[in-house]
């Protein structure tokens, strides 16, 4: 497994259904398989909605990969593991 730090933010709008169980999903996986190589930031765009159109966030919640490139967008709760671990290519298919 690599040993980069993967930067992530997750935008979300407000404290819904969706966003908690969202965090609560990505914090586990970051957990699980990249332990202290992760930063992520989450992002209310209720409280910064400037962020929504300068970041090009069109769906919520909306996870962004920046680090380790290529950079990948993933929308929704976060849910299938298996699916989110390989669109951040941390597991291969």
């Amino acid at each position: 497994m690599e040993d980069k730090q993967h930067v992530l933010t997750l935008y979300i709008a407000g404290k819904t259904q969706k966003a908690e169980r969202a965090i609560e999903n990505i914090n586990k996986y970051c957990e699980e398989h990249l332990q202290n190589r992760y930063s992520l930031e989450v992002v209310d765009l209720k409280e910064h909605p400037e962020l929504a159109a300068s970041h090009q966030i069109i769906a919520i919640p909306s996870l962004i990969k920046k680090l380790p490139e290529p950079i990948r967008i993933l929308v929704g709760d976060l849910s299938g593991e298996e699916k989110v671990l390989v669109g951040l290519n941390i597991k291969t298919a």
